[in-house]
């Protein structure tokens, strides 16, 4: 399983794309004190052009799936932040295999 955990601590900022195909994990989580802000999941085909899938305001444990090979990436948006840090983590099953369970 590959995985890719980023830190962010204000607007402006992003993780880096994290190439998906298949299932995916995504966790957000609030460092240290609750984050206050909006977290926004954005889907690439070329890891340059973006577009936005979803948004969170609070911590969250969720999968997803894409068919296709794509990148996503978590940002914090421009005027979306007030305070706090949140770790963004983004962890595919690249590597799931015929003998390996997968729960639901």
């Amino acid at each position: 399983m590959a995985e890719e955990v980023t830190m962010l601590t204000g607007a402006g900022q992003a993780t880096l794309g994290f190439q998906i195909r298949g299932h995916f994990n995504l966790s957000i989580r609030s460092v240290a004190t609750p984050f206050a802000g909006t977290v926004t999941v954005q889907r690439s085909w070329n890891n340059t052009d973006w577009f936005d899938v979803d948004t969170f305001t609070s911590d969250i444990e969720t999968y997803g799936f894409d068919a296709e090979e794509v990148y996503y990436r978590a940002e914090i948006k421009t005027g979306e932040w007030t305070s706090g840090t949140v770790a963004i983590r983004l962890g595919d099953n690249r590597n799931f295999g015929p003998k390996d369970v997968f729960v639901q």
